[in-house]
């Protein structure tokens, strides 16, 4: 895995079950759930995942990147305006953190080091 590539794109669903059967009849994409709130997805070009929420969906679409040292990240990020907004956490398949850029797009990296 490269570091500093878009590797994987995130969007919110109040409904895990429709937003399925929508992409993969539609298109045709594959799924692998991960529990009762998560779902990733495949043959779309780019990997990513519904994550489900019950607030109102507004800004659904989360880019991750992905870099190997995480606090390293978190140090040029700080260091050059953006903020982190959620610090470092675990997930199935490794760690990552959110962060705000200058302009207020909120992007996470993950890592599975």
């Amino acid at each position: 895995m490269e570091n500093n590539i878009i590797s994987y794109i995130e969007f919110k669903t109040n409904d895990i079950a429709v937003t399925k059967n929508f992409y993969g009849k539609v298109f045709g994409w594959k799924f692998t759930d991960y529990g009762p709130t998560y779902t990733s997805f495949s043959e779309s070009g780019v990997l990513g995942g519904f994550e489900k929420t019950d607030e109102q969906v507004t800004h659904g679409v989360l880019v991750v990147l992905y870099h190997e040292d995480l606090k390293a990240v978190i140090e040029a990020i700080t260091k050059n305006g953006g903020e982190i907004v959620q610090d470092i956490f675990s997930f199935p398949g490794g760690k990552r953190f959110h962060f705000k850029d200058p302009g207020g797009n909120e992007l996470a990296v993950w890592s599975d080091k």
